[in-house]
């Protein structure tokens, strides 16, 4: 990987992180709008812990080198359930933050498909794997 590309890399991985956990403290603090957004999905108060656990565990491992793909895929499938979220159940804009939660959940999946694509050799010995346990 050339320079460029890894210092590519820390900032994108940076960003998503910082993402993560600053939307985490808010879901560990059961901030009023947190728990309006579980609340609607209706899964208040578990499902807002579970996912703030599952962004902590997806904001250290893609620090980790033989876990970034890991990282990558946890924070993109996460920020996915969330899009769908927005756009099925909650709407783009919730409690008037003029869609930032919305755009947040867009750039943090944005990023880490990215994130997968820099790592794309290594996403295919994984998955290469885990079809060898099926075969």
């Amino acid at each position: 990987m050339d320079r460029f590309i890894k210092i590519y890399s820390w900032l994108v991985r940076g960003i998503i992180a910082l993402i993560l956990l600053q939307t985490l403290f808010f879901k560990f603090s059961a901030a009023p709008e947190s728990v309006f957004i579980f609340s609607s999905l209706g899964i208040e108060p578990w499902g807002r812990i579970a996912t703030g656990l599952i962004e902590l565990i997806a904001s250290l491992l893609l620090f980790i080198p033989a876990t970034i793909v890991w990282g990558a895929l946890l924070a993109a499938g996460t920020m996915l359930g969330a899009i769908l979220s927005h756009l099925a159940i909650l709407g783009i804009e919730v409690q008037e933050d003029g869609g930032l939660l919305f755009s947040y959940a867009c750039l943090v999946f944005i990023l880490s498909l990215t994130i997968l694509w820099i790592k794309k050799e290594d996403l295919k010995t994984y998955l290469n794997r885990i079809k060898s346990l099926f075969q």
